[in-house]
């Protein structure tokens, strides 16, 4: 044993866990991430300490988000020798309850469990694989992880999230945790340790895909004394927020994961780069830098070795194009974030013109478990070409709205009706926005395509960062393209002109075909400026920005024919397109809809039907929604 793992195994026997590991005293966990506080988790906390009155004998702490944001706040309830329980919708007349009649009482309340919740308590079909087999990986798991929602998932990344205090090291101590940083210290050399990571067929989960061993090999290999490791936490698609949940519940995974890429390719100093509007993920993240350096594992001679590294934080402001890496580099330098051209690349000429590492957060938190239980078992997860899992943000339309993370390969199908419940209200399916602004809409064709880089990308999306947006059959293409397109429009740097005027020029185009002044050449417009940004930008994001107008045009052609042609939104999104007309045969004449029309556009007699004046009418809809006997329609 080296001294590195002794000097590990001292720290782990003093270790005092909140909650993590076996259950010796009732305990009763509550979810506090940023989706559980917007949901009321902190009333539940507190009704939860009123409700306990300071009895010693029940253990009330805290974890991350599991991902089943749709149902939060969520309360878990462990005991010795029971299996544990966990509460959804708690709020704080729940928890009081919960406390009074199943921690106090020993009468647990089936009804308010997870279990009573349809596609999320299913029963399990069948035993969990991958990394659910793994001693290592989901050694306290908990029974309510065998419910079908949680048993389609494999969880590497978050595997340690609702298990341990993400505010306790001794919680991470105790699942394993800091274990791969004694390993490589004391076992391996860096070359071995980029060696795992290569063979593990570990890729970028930051968007590109690139093999991230390649990229540490790349550093390594640079001369210079000097370097640095970076971890990217500017998440900035909308409706995206793997890495924020995985600082939340598991800061200590990406802290040890930092450490190990610097002795890998021989950094002393490291920066995690994370957006100033993550509030709770940076409080979390520099309380486990403060404990990791209290314990020796930051700082000199970590674990009493010859290894040294020192970890910062750098808030970003908010802008999107911070996400790419080298306009990254420039805002932790303290210039204005702005893309550069390359090469040369980060690994020969990073931060301050030295050679640098940059890895997202997701990318980072799965390194700990390759080193621990090595590269054949990674490799044997996942596809040929894409190893390993994939975390997704699912949100829209899908009932089971939340954070998963499920093998590479996956099918859509899996992910939006398997595990996500599929859509609400019993509506049809119509597209999945995959990759963020950067994506692409994908079809109902298309569910049953895998969710690998390679597939994603031969049917007109890219993986992304792993923001998954649901649309249901109520949804305009054309209107999501406009949305997406006005984002990165407006989070354009200005730096190039292909994205700057290129963008703005598509959204102008945009803009007329949703307001019904479109015509027939506007489609190959968009398609032409499309086409020059993809070759022609200065970065990443400049170059993917056209992919939401691209794939819409390429996948829903008649929704954008409509629009230029018929002067009509099929969905009746636009405004500017949409009709409302009185079924004369339906109308009652009672008048209602025309005293609540604010241009007074409605003229008919009392009992007669009544007329709606086209030309006059601003589409508001009041008398849409206040016709007692639906003879108003709109389309």
């Amino acid at each position: 044993m080296s001294s590195a793992t002794q000097t590990l195994e001292k720290l782990v026997s003093q270790a005092s866990p909140s909650v993590a590991g076996e259950v010796e005293k009732p305990q009763v966990l509550v979810g506090i991430a940023t989706c559980a506080l917007a949901a009321g988790a902190r009333d539940a906390m507190d009704a939860a300490k009123a409700a306990l009155n300071g009895n010693d004998g029940v253990t009330l702490g805290q974890v991350g988000c599991v991902g089943c944001c749709s149902v939060e706040p969520l309360m878990e309830v462990r005991k010795p020798g029971e299996p544990p329980r966990l509460y959804v919708n708690v709020d704080a007349g729940r928890a009081a309850e919960i406390i009074r009649r199943d921690v106090m009482g020993g009468q647990p309340i089936p009804e308010w469990q997870i279990e009573a919740i349809e596609g999320l308590g299913t029963p399990a079909k069948g035993a969990a694989t991958g990394a659910q087999d793994s001693e290592v990986i989901d050694r306290f798991t908990r029974d309510w992880r065998r419910l079908d929602y949680f048993s389609r998932q494999t969880r590497i990344c978050l595997r340690n999230v609702g298990r341990v205090d993400p505010e306790n090291i001794d919680d991470y101590l105790t699942v394993g945790g800091y274990a791969a940083l004694a390993k490589c210290l004391g076992e391996l050399s860096p070359q071995e340790v980029i060696d795992i990571i290569k063979a593990a067929g570990l890729r970028g989960r930051g968007g590109a895909g690139f093999p991230t061993g390649l990229k540490w090999q790349f550093t390594h290999n640079a001369p210079g004394e000097t370097k640095y490791v970076v971890c990217n936490a500017d998440e900035g698609d909308p409706g995206a927020f793997m890495d924020r949940s995985t600082l939340e519940g598991d800061p200590h995974s990406v802290v040890e994961a930092l450490a190990i890429c610097a002795y890998a390719i021989g950094a002393k100093r490291g920066f995690v780069y994370v957006r100033a509007e993550y509030p709770l993920a940076v409080q979390r993240l520099k309380l486990a830098i403060q404990q990791a350096e209290e314990r020796g594992l930051l700082g000199d001679n970590i674990l009493g070795t010859d290894h040294c590294f020192h970890l910062e934080i750098r808030l970003g402001a908010g802008a999107f194009v911070c996400g790419e890496e080298t306009a990254l580099m420039a805002s932790i330098e303290g210039k204005r974030g702005m893309p550069r051209p390359r090469p040369p690349f980060p690994a020969t000429s990073g931060l301050w013109g030295k050679p640098t590492n940059i890895n997202n957060v997701e990318t980072l938190a799965n390194v700990p478990a390759i080193i621990l239980l090595g590269a054949d078992w990674y490799s044997s997860i996942g596809t040929e070409k894409s190893k390993g899992t994939k975390v997704f943000a699912l949100a829209g339309n899908v009932v089971n709205t939340g954070l998963i993370e499920v093998p590479m390969g996956a099918t859509l199908r899996e992910v939006v009706f398997d595990i996500g419940g599929g859509i609400p209200g019993g509506r049809g399916f119509k597209a999945a926005q995959i990759g963020g602004p950067s994506g692409g809409c994908l079809p109902s064709q298309y569910l049953d395509t895998p969710t690998d880089y390679e597939s994603l990308q031969a049917a007109g999306a890219i993986m992304g960062s792993g923001g998954l947006i649901v649309m249901d059959d109520t949804v305009c293409m054309v209107d999501i393209a406009k949305f997406f397109l006005t984002f990165t429009q407006d989070e354009s740097c200005g730096k190039c002109t292909p994205c700057r005027e290129g963008t703005k020029r598509m959204l102008e185009v945009l803009q007329r075909i949703t307001a019904g002044s479109g015509e027939a050449l506007d489609l190959e417009r968009l398609r032409r400026l499309g086409a020059v940004a993809q070759r022609a930008a200065l970065c990443g994001l400049g170059q993917t920005a056209p992919n939401p107008v691209l794939s819409t045009l390429r996948q829903f052609p008649d929704e954008y024919e409509a629009h230029i042609q018929e002067k009509r939104c099929p969905t009746a999104v636009c405004e500017a397109l949409v009709h409302y007309f009185i079924v004369e045969d339906k109308c009652i004449g009672c008048g209602l809809c025309k005293r609540v029309c604010p241009v007074h556009c409605i003229s008919g007699e009392a009992r007669q039907p009544h007329v709606i004046g086209d030309d006059a009418c601003v589409r508001c809809g009041a008398c849409y929604e206040r016709c007692p006997v639906d003879a108003i329609v709109r389309q």
